[in-house]
């Protein structure tokens, strides 16, 4: 990088923090979001079926034919955000030359599905690799489970993606977050003419970040900010070390063959990883709701609801819940502050709306907000938006 486009790109940041520090950092929590409504509400999330019986390759071509241009416009926004950052071309070249020899290292049906978006959209296959690997280091998110009075559980998530991914001056908002949110789709993954699992995802991408395994299980999944983290394990996966798994394919995995919260929690807690996560899970019975904090090789602490110590509800930014937050990223606590608020009897879809509608839970990188509950199947997600004033984080 030049020292011009390094200037650019500090002043840039520096802008940013001085932004969110002049906005502050929290609102009165939010009321009467739900139905959504006003400007924060972009639009519902479109439903579409991936046929689990098809050939790998062809699963995703309805999507894919849908979702052709957005899908183009934003892996050639990433490659003009690489090519900006290192000017030799370098990255481009990595991406166009050694990516697509990843393909066939990448576990089946994983590798054959990603082939098959590659073909029905045009795109190289080193882009819609690096399309999909992007989601293994940059997701920034909240996630949710808590447990009203009756014993039904609920899950809610803020999706927030494309930190420090292009800022654009003239609308204030993240160039790669703007593009993502025409790619946002709601699947019903079927086998036999039957649902397995749902899941809001973005089209082009294959492993899952948000999902719901109706009657049984529900799952997210947040980024945990380490130095152990995703880039590590992606390069140890190109030069050859091949014994963790990939966070989203893992999700997917649990979601389409594990049938029990319990199960569920053990392959997440136990699976060795490329980076380091956090499992955000819900069960179909009273108290199973946890956070699983994630090393690359094991479980470092599981976190659960408990109604004996009043705790009932788990809430997951991008910190550790033992630590605090970084001071200039703090959604845990507005958003604890609006569950408390809240409180137990009250908590429904339309109360934890409203608290993922709150600023700055709800913030110029948040694509869509999930809401799930686990006893009837029901998942809904809702495309948003956070006009100014709003924190760029």
């Amino acid at each position: 990088m030049n020292s011009h486009r390094l200037c650019c790109a500090l002043w840039t940041f520096y802008a940013i923090i001085l932004t969110r520090c002049l906005h502050g950092q929290t609102e009165e929590c939010r009321t009467g979001m739900y139905p959504p409504n006003g400007p924060t509400f972009k639009g519902d999330v479109p439903w579409y079926t991936v046929d689990l019986n098809e050939p790998p390759v062809k699963r995703w071509n309805g999507v894919v034919k849908d979702k052709k241009n957005e899908l183009v416009a934003v892996m050639q926004a990433i490659k003009e955000l690489a090519n900006s950052l290192v000017h030799s071309g370098r990255l481009v070249d990595l991406v166009d030359n050694v990516l697509p020899l990843m393909l066939d290292t990448l576990p089946y049906p994983f590798n054959e599905e990603i082939r098959g978006i590659a073909i029905s959209s045009g795109a190289p296959v080193g882009e819609v690799i690096l399309f999909n690997i992007f989601y293994e280091v940059f997701t920034v998110c909240t996630s949710v489970v808590a447990e009203d009075t009756s014993g039904n559980l609920y899950h809610g998530r803020n999706l927030d993606f494309g930190l420090l991914m292009g800022w654009n001056h003239k609308n204030h908002s993240w160039i790669i977050t703007d593009k993502l949110k025409p790619l946002a789709v709601n699947v019903d993954f079927k086998r036999n003419n039957a649902t397995v699992f749902k899941s809001t995802s973005f089209a082009g991408y294959v492993g899952m970040l948000t999902g719901i395994r109706p009657k049984q299980f529900t799952l997210t999944m947040n980024e945990r900010f380490n130095f152990d983290g995703g880039y590590v394990g992606i390069f140890e996966w190109i030069l050859g070390k091949r014994d963790g798994m990939w966070m989203g394919f893992l999700t997917r995995t649990v979601l389409e063959n594990v049938t029990s919260y319990e199960d569920a929690k053990t392959q997440l807690a136990l699976t060795k990883l490329l980076a380091p996560a956090y499992f955000i899970l819900g069960g179909n019975q009273t108290g199973q709701g946890c956070v699983i904090t994630r090393t690359r090789i094991n479980a470092l602490d599981v976190w659960e609801i408990d109604l004996k110590l009043g705790r009932w509800y788990v809430l997951e930014t991008n910190y550790d819940h033992w630590e605090e937050p970084f001071i200039l990223d703090d959604r845990r606590t507005p958003a604890m502050k609006c569950m408390n608020k809240t409180t137990q009897a009250y908590i429904s879809f339309k109360t934890m709306y409203d608290v993922l509608s709150t600023k700055p839970v709800l913030n110029k990188l948040t694509t869509y907000t999930t809401l799930m509950e686990v006893s009837s199947g029901k998942l809904e997600s809702f495309l948003r938006d956070c006009p100014d004033p709003c924190s760029p984080w």
